[in-house]
């Protein structure tokens, strides 16, 4: 049996090229800064990123608790959109480690617009009210679709942030699929950010690792977060190599990714019985919701053929294209939806 699994961008496996450069990798401490594969990585992200400094952490949320538990203090505030990773799928890490509040702005598309962002900010001459320290933005945006945030409207919130003397923390786990999908350099979608967190481990394909880029003084706050959460690691050049070998092969694949996520939402847009908002598959994210049988059912039954999805409570299921997922592959899933919905697929 053919087996699809669209579950998630992070089940990427190594190739063989990156497999080679792992087990190739110079090795040191770097609880001691002296693994030079890390070090290469980090300086390669912030180059990236057009940031100072930069610090490899073994996953995207723990990035971003570091980068915002190093930008807020405890009893302190930060806005983010409502239905944002740091909100939802975190854990409540930045209040249970860093006892941070999080303020929530309700948007339809998870891009929050300036006016937003100004209207949630805090008085600060209030001694009812926490202060709010920092805005946080999630880009691409996970639970509405894998949407881009329009850099105009990035750079509104960017320049609000700055004029109320906020900081800006950019939660990039796809941001690289962002810039493939403006035509723009990673940097120039990080450039209205204090720190940003990217991910190698999800389209990239590398197994492990996120790397969180900032000023200096931000990142040294950051080390020592890392370490007293347990996420100091020692000769972490291995997963360093995965990382340095996903930066300089794995953004290519992106479009791809891209171009078969269109395809996918295209062939269940037309089958009588699932319901797509295409104006969001503008990357690798494709949600859509089953109308006549419950989500669950529709994926189980999916699963039995092959095809692997994620339902969500809400009644929507997620497809996630990947460097692991073929134009025949995208044919197939398309073809199994029809048969659960009992028609053929229109592809």
């Amino acid at each position: 049996m053919t087996f699809v699994d669209l579950r998630s961008d992070t089940l990427t496996m190594p190739t063989e090229g990156m497999r080679r450069a792992m087990s190739e990798a110079e090795l040191g401490d770097d609880v001691f800064g002296e693994d030079p594969t890390v070090n290469r990585l980090q300086r390669r992200a912030a180059e990236l990123m057009g940031k100072e400094d930069a610090l490899f952490v073994a996953s995207g949320t723990m990035g971003n608790l570091l980068g915002v538990v190093s930008l807020a203090r405890s009893g302190e505030e930060v806005i983010t959109d409502a239905h944002s990773h740091l909100f939802l799928a975190e854990g409540a890490g930045a209040s249970a480690l860093g006892g941070i509040q999080l303020r929530q702005v309700q948007t339809e598309t998870g891009v929050m617009s300036a006016d937003q962002v100004r209207t949630a900010i805090r008085p600060r001459d209030d001694v009812h009210e926490p202060l709010t320290a920092a805005v946080c933005v999630e880009n691409t945006h996970n639970r509405h679709g894998g949407v881009v945030w329009p850099l105009a409207e990035l750079r509104a919130v960017g320049q609000t942030t700055r004029r109320s003397g906020l900081a800006l923390h950019m939660d990039g786990a796809r941001l690289f699929n962002a810039a493939v999908a403006l035509g723009v350099s990673a940097e120039t979608i990080a450039a209205e950010a204090d720190t940003v967190t990217f991910c190698v481990s999800k389209g990239l394909g590398a197994p492990v690792g996120s790397v969180l880029c900032g000023p200096t003084e931000v990142i040294d706050r950051a080390r020592r977060w890392r370490k007293m959460i347990g996420g100091g690691w020692r000769e972490a050049g291995g997963l360093a190599a995965a990382g340095l070998w996903a930066l300089e092969h794995g953004i290519g694949q992106l479009a791809v990714d891209h171009a078969n996520a269109r395809t996918l939402a295209e062939g269940l847009a037309e089958m009588d019985g699932l319901s797509v908002d295409l104006d969001r598959v503008q990357t690798n994210i494709v949600f859509f919701r089953p109308t006549a049988i419950p989500a669950a059912d529709f994926a189980e039954s999916c699963r039995q053929r092959g095809v692997l999805g994620a339902a969500g409570r809400d009644g929507r299921i997620r497809f996630v294209t990947h460097l692991g997922v073929e134009a025949a592959d995208i044919q197939y899933a398309l073809q199994v939806c029809g048969e659960v919905l009992g028609q053929p697929a229109a592809v």
